[in-house]
């Protein structure tokens, strides 16, 4: 049995579902492991669209699973050590998520999506056409649209539910939510793995502008890097060979839906509209690009 082309949704009867985000599916093993299963289901302004972007669930876990192994002398991951086969024995049952699929440590996520910007874009761009600054972060008199920050900035937001909004807020709001050394570990661990990921990508012709982090405690305290890891999804990724300042640069993330989005007359709550096939396939063959510069260079 071959794996579908595209997974909107998992089944998978020998283990308990415990939720469905908008992207992953997660089941339980037992009290200490959890399999995260990744879709293809894209969510656009919060918003879970109808239309999955084929193989995109598969480009997510390889892409993130890459980070991970090359990002752990920074911060341990909740990846565990055990293959799929030991959780889900039933060959054809796997078949399904084959590629798609982790093993992970349960562990206890913290309530923020740990922000970093390296370049001035989307709504950080917005926020300092309006202010000068971004999400509160005082910047320079006279930056362009898309350039490059001085420094890379720490902006945290709010976890929004399923078509719900996230909401940026300050760093000493992220203070009131996890205490003040859980949150300076957070920010100082989401600055070092940008800054190390986007020197990387870069030799590999990819502008990391920005990515968000998710991070969980164990029973000891001890942070871990959770969830995905500057992925397509996770992150806004330009060619670094059609870079310019002054206009939003093409990229190999779901950007090229988003504008497509904006075209509709559709007001960003659910049901999200279909999406035509080739833009689907074109925003697959994105995703695919980034894998192969970011993971087989």
């Amino acid at each position: 049995m071959n794996a579908p082309a595209a997974l909107y949704e998992s089944s998978l009867s020998s283990l308990k579902l415990r939720a469905r985000g908008k992207v992953r599916d997660i089941y339980d093993i037992d009290d200490r492991l959890m399999l995260i299963v990744t879709t293809d289901r894209l969510s656009a302004f919060d918003v879970i669209l109808p239309d999955p972007i084929p193989g995109k669930g598969r480009v997510l876990t390889s892409v993130s699973n890459f980070w991970f192994g090359k990002l752990q002398h920074i911060i341990p991951n909740h990846l565990a050590n055990i293959p799929l086969e030991q959780v889900v024995p039933d060959a054809a049952e796997r078949a399904q998520i084959e590629g798609r699929a982790i093993v992970v440590k349960k562990l206890k996520p913290l309530p923020v999506e740990a922000i970093v910007r390296g370049y001035l874009i989307g709504s950080g761009w917005k926020d300092y056409q309006k202010s000068g600054a971004v999400c509160g972060i005082q910047l320079p008199e006279g930056l362009q649209q898309a350039q490059q920050l001085p420094t890379p900035i720490y902006t945290p937001s709010t976890k929004a539910g399923v078509d719900q909004h996230d909401e940026n807020i300050s760093f000493e709001n992220s203070v009131e939510l996890m205490g003040r050394e859980v949150a300076e570990k957070v920010r100082d661990a989401s600055l070092r793995l940008y800054q190390e990921a986007a020197a990387y990508a870069k030799e590999r012709g990819i502008i990391i502008a920005d990515t968000k982090f998710e991070f969980g405690l164990d029973d000891d305290g001890v942070l871990y890097l959770i969830d995905e890891a500057l992925t397509p999804d996770s992150s806004r990724f330009w060619p670094a060979d059609q870079y310019q300042v002054g206009i939003s640069p093409p990229s190999f993330d779901k950007q090229y839906v988003r504008d497509y989005l904006e075209t509709l007359d559709w007001d960003k709550t659910a049901p999200g509209p279909t999406l035509p096939a080739e833009v689907a396939e074109f925003c697959a063959a994105k995703y695919r690009e980034a894998e192969v510069r970011l993971t087989q260079a």
